[in-house]
Order: structure tokens, then C-alpha cells, then sequence
């Protein structure tokens, strides 16, 4: 990789060990995808919550922290996970709290924001069209290509941070113009209705399209979709198919007519009604009791937090099944003032502040609580849950809140 002479100079330790490291996990990175060179980037977003770090990845976090660096652009952070002023009340145990605070102060002392959001292209500050980042974040980095035309990699924790410590990061994957083209077709036979729908439409092309390589080009959406689509939408496409970016024709930046992203000869895959319900149905237990109902994957926007507050008044949730709705510091704020807060609270559903379920010890709140059936309308969160001991089913907003409060799943 060719290295400039201050990317030269940080490799030889002349900005401190902190940086060396930082740029010397960058050129394994780079080598690894062939990058010919580093670009600068504007801000980065960095996932490392304490269940995946551990106490090793903690420590190591510490130890960058001693030696006085500070990043040089704006660098946030992922939710959280702890809420540390409601852990106990949902089983987490003090020694995970304690860990959060050891990761949290650490960053603070490397100048790391701690925005704990994994939405914060709708919260804080959106990239722009062209714009190059280093984002974490699967959600994140698939709306930031796709919806603000910028450009990232998945970036893992450690990758952001040293992009957050050098302002850079290796030029590679869908910081080039040639790999932003399209390589698959897909033409949608029944526009989506709810969010529900476009998470479910969203993993019925990442599951088709299956690579991180693989840029989806989609046809059959007429009706412009809202921030919280989208990001439902891009959510559930990356976590089914790993994919961090797609065009929607006439709808995303990048992609005005098929010919923008060279879509125009690809042989064309329709998504039928019957491959969407092939999705849907091993996610569906209408009738069976459910012991938690989550709102999360992606964090609730503000106008997600009033549409629930609305569903939820003058109503009470079963004494059987637990409510969970994780949201932003920034959209929280909001809800408070708003009151939306506190019609959900009075339903008797639980906010989590910069948190989000899955990543925050979900298999040991799991256990703590006695739960097992999950239903969430998200169709990230039902794709991960599996794996984390619970039988997860999906339905709309409406009915999740329906069934909360009769204990038992309806559609």
C-alpha cells in the first residue's frame, strides 16, 4: 500500500503508540483487500459493546486511552450494552454494568462521543452524498451507501476506531466507483405496507442476493419511502444477506434510472407474494403465549416512539408478557417532552435509553426473566434471537401491542 508522509509518520510512531497501532491494523486491513492507498474520511461510527469485547477487548481499549490520545474526527459509538440506570430491573448484573463504565471512560478520555445509537444518520449527523466514512454498524453503513449515497465498509470495532485515531481508513470495497454498480435485479411484485414489511421485503433480498459483494438493484416501488422504511428496509436486507448496499430505481441517489448503476442487462429475479410469506412463516405463532414483546433493531425514531404511544394509551399489557422498546439518548429527550414516554410506561412497556436488545446480553436477560417466545416487528431482531435461546415470531406494530395486551400472539 502507498502511504503519504504523514500516514508514514504514524507508522513510525511519530504521533505516539496509540496511532502506530492504529495505522499499522490499517495496512493489514488494506493488504488483506488490495487497497492501493488510505482515503480520508469524515467521521467514524464504532461498534464495541462490552458483551463483545470482554474484559480482554476492554483492557486493550484502556490501555490506547493511557498514552493521552485523542481522535481527530468525530468518532461515535453504537448502543450500548447497559443502560445504566435500568440494568438490574431486567437482570443484568452489576459486573456487566462495570464494565460498561471501564469501556464508556475510556472512550471519553480518547474524545469519543458517546452517542450510543445505532441511528444516527437520523439523530446526529448524517453523512452527505459522496461523503467518505468509517461506519460499524451493519444498519448504519447499509442507509449511509444506499439512502445518503456516502461511502463505507463494514468497518469492525476495532477498524473504526483506528479510522477515529488517523482519520482514515483503506480504500477498498464500496469506497470505489466499481464495485457502488449493481450485480443483482430484483423486481418487487407487491409494495410494502408497514415497517414490518419493509424489514420482511428487506431479508427476502439480502437472503436472495446472500454476499457481501452482491449490490441489489430494485424495481417495482413506486411510492417513495420514509427514513423509517428505509431503515428497516437496509436493517434486515444486511443482517439476512450480509449485504451493506442497495439501489432502489427512482428512489435512491445513486440510482435515478437503472442505467446509473449499469442494472439495465442483468437478468431480472421477481419477488413474488410466495417468497415473501416462505420468509415470514417460520416466524409466525399465532395463538401461543409470549412472554416479551421488543421494539429494537434499529433503535425507535421519534416518530416511531409516537406512533407506539398512540397504540399503547388508555390500554395495559398482559401481567404475563414484558414490553422492551430501546431508543436513543437524543430521540428519548424528545419522547419525554413530548409524552410518549409516558403512555408507554403507564401501558407498562419498559424504555431502554442508547441501548439495543440484542447487544445487550440478550441470552442472559433471556434467562434472568423466564423468556422464551419473543415478538418483535422487526425482522433484524427475530433473525438474531434465534440464536440467542428464544423462539422469535414477527408481526406488525400494531399487533404487537395487541398481543401484549391480551399475553397471546394475533397477526
Amino acid at each position: 500500500m502507498k502511504l503519504n508522509n504523514e500516514e508514514q509518520a504514524m507508522l513510525a510512531g511519530d504521533f505516539g503508540p496509540a496511532v502506530k497501532w492504529a495505522m499499522e491494523h490499517q495496512l493489514q486491513v488494506g493488504r488483506m483487500f488490495d487497497a492501493k492507498d488510505m482515503v480520508d474520511v469524515s467521521q467514524a461510527h464504532m461498534m464495541a459493546d462490552p458483551e463483545s469485547l470482554g474484559e480482554a477487548g476492554v483492557a486493550f481499549t484502556e490501555k490506547l486511552a493511557e498514552t493521552d490520545i485523542s481522535v481527530r474526527i468525530p468518532t461515535i459509538t453504537d448502543p450500548r450494552g447497559v443502560d445504566l440506570e435500568c440494568y438490574e430491573p431486567i437482570g443484568q448484573t452489576e459486573s456487566m454494568a462495570e464494565l460498561e463504565r471501564r469501556f464508556i471512560a475510556a472512550c471519553k478520555r480518547m474524545g469519543i462521543t458517546m452517542t450510543n445509537t445505532c441511528i444516527n444518520y437520523q439523530t446526529i449527523m448524517p453523512p452527505v452524498f459522496g461523503d467518505h466514512v468509517a461506519f460499524g454498524d451493519t444498519g448504519v453503513v447499509i442507509y449511509s451507501n444506499s439512502v445518503c449515497g456516502a461511502r463505507s465498509n463494514f468497518e469492525g470495532g476495532p477498524s473504526a476506531l483506528a479510522a477515529g485515531l488517523t482519520g482514515r481508513t483503506p480504500r477498498y470495497g464500496l469506497h470505489l466507483n466499481d464495485n457502488r454498480s449493481s450485480t443483482k435485479r430484483y423486481q418487487v411484485a407487491e409494495e410494502p405496507k408497514d415497517l414490518m414489511d419493509w424489514g420482511v421485503l428487506g431479508a427476502t433480498i439480502g437472503r436472495m442476493a446472500g454476499s457481501y459483494w452482491e449490490v441489489p438493484v430494485i424495481e417495482g416501488i413506486e411510492k417513495i419511502p420514509n427514513s423509517d422504511q428505509l431503515k428497516h428496509f437496509g436493517a434486515a436486507m444486511a443482517s439476512y444477506g450480509s449485504v451493506p448496499l442497495f439501489h432502489i430505481v427512482g428512489i435512491t441517489p445513486e440510482c435515478q434510472k437503472i442505467e446509473d448503476v449499469d442494472g439495465q442487462a442483468l437478468e431480472a429475479t421477481k419477488v413474488t407474494k410466495e417468497t415473501i410469506r416462505d420468509l415470514r412463516a417460520p416466524f409466525s405463532a399465532v395463538g401461543s403465549q409470549v412472554d416479551v414483546v421488543v421494539f429494537a433493531a434499529p433503535q425507535l425514531s421519534i416518530i416511531e416512539m409516537s406512533e407506539l404511544s398512540k397504540l399503547c394509551s388508555g390500554r395495559q399489557r398482559s401481567s404475563t408478557t414484558d414490553v422492551i422498546v430501546c431508543t436513543s439518548a437524543q430521540v428519548y429527550a424528545d419522547a419525554v417532552s413530548m409524552g410518549y414516554v409516558t403512555e408507554i410506561e403507564a401501558f407498562g412497556g419498559r424504555v431502554l435509553v442508547g441501548t439495543c436488545f440484542y447487544q445487550q446480553y440478550a441470552r442472559e436477560i433471556g434467562e434472568a426473566n423466564g423468556w422464551t417466545s419473543l415478538l418483535s416487528n422487526s425482522a433484524k431482531i427475530v433473525n438474531i434471537l434465534g440464536g440467542y435461546g428464544y423462539q422469535p415470531s414477527l408481526a406488525s406494530m400494531e399487533a404487537c401491542i395487541e398481543s401484549a395486551e391480551k399475553g397471546i400472539i394475533v397477526q
